[in-house]
């Protein structure tokens, strides 16, 4: 060891190491920029206590906000050919979902549970966006229309959560024919006299905002959510003018009739459970 090195180690002052630990005690919010204690934020719903930005969260914190302590049961996700085209662009399809289930722990974008909301039963779909983008291919095509078959099953509304940049490149038409699927799985619970609940969350886009995202009952969203069918930039090039500030956010389409309302994340498992209970009754689950 050098004399630099022994004097440095010995002054108390000096620079350390950090442990990999302390970086998850911090978190950057992705609102104002200001550091949050983790634990303060997970205490608070993910939400930022100095801005009240909503963060993006996925279905198993999701769930254990919605749904009552120990209620619910997560569903069997079903299974769908991996890699039906066989796609490759910068790397191979099946990769990229290799890496998407390795960094979530999930087998694909869409999780379904059942459980109760302040004793309401509900069978609720959650997207997750870090599994790439939320977006919707077979296997979210599948789950969602298991999810409504549960819901049917269990003479309860359907929930979901959604988040998702679109339709799911790698599958190409297949990941299209998922829309007017989904359409006909609405129907059922709707032939069958049960509710259909949709709740925007950061971000709602392409296919999905044109398919189930918009086919509610009632439509609920996050403060301050991206919604959009198509970008921005894209709407700004095509009709040459400047698009107001708030121009696809939840509180836009709230003013404009497109949704029915915004909903903070600290009073939404009491939003839903009201909402089930006026559009459910007494109805009781099978």
């Amino acid at each position: 060891m050098s004399w630099i090195s022994s004097v440095r180690n010995a002054l108390s002052f000096g620079s350390r190491k950090v442990d990999a630990s302390d970086e998850n005690l911090w978190h950057k919010c992705k609102g104002c920029g200001q550091m949050v204690f983790s634990k303060e934020l997970e205490e608070n719903l993910y939400v930022c206590p100095k801005c009240d930005h909503h963060e993006r969260i996925g279905p198993k914190v999701r769930f254990a906000q919605i749904f009552d302590a120990g209620s619910y049961t997560e569903l069997a996700t079903p299974r769908v050919p991996d890699d039906p085209l066989k796609f490759r662009d910068q790397k191979r399809y099946s990769d990229r979902i290799k890496a998407a289930r390795a960094a979530t722990n999930e087998q694909d974008a869409l999780i379904n549970a059942r459980g109760t909301i302040d004793g309401h039963a509900a069978v609720v779909g959650v997207q997750d966006f870090a599994f790439m983008g939320g977006s919707m291919g077979l296997a979210v095509g599948e789950a969602f229309v298991r999810g409504v078959e549960n819901a049917i099953v269990d003479r309860c509304p359907y929930i979901i959560f959604t988040a998702s940049g679109g339709a799911r490149m790698q599958e190409g038409i297949l990941s299209l024919m998922q829309m007017p699927r989904s359409t006909v799985a609405i129907q059922m619970l709707h032939d069958a006299g049960l509710p259909y609940i949709v709740v925007l969350t950061d971000p709602t886009s392409g296919g999905v905002m044109a398919a189930y995202a918009m086919l509610g009952d009632i439509h609920i969203a996050e403060p301050k959510a991206t919604l959009a069918f198509t970008g921005r930039r894209v709407i700004e090039s095509t009709i040459r003018e400047k698009l107001p500030e708030d121009f696809q956010t939840s509180e836009y389409y709230l003013d404009h009739g497109l949704i029915d309302m915004v909903v903070h994340r600290q009073a939404l498992k009491a939003e839903l459970a009201r909402t089930i209970g006026y559009l459910c009754g007494n109805r009781k689950a099978a």
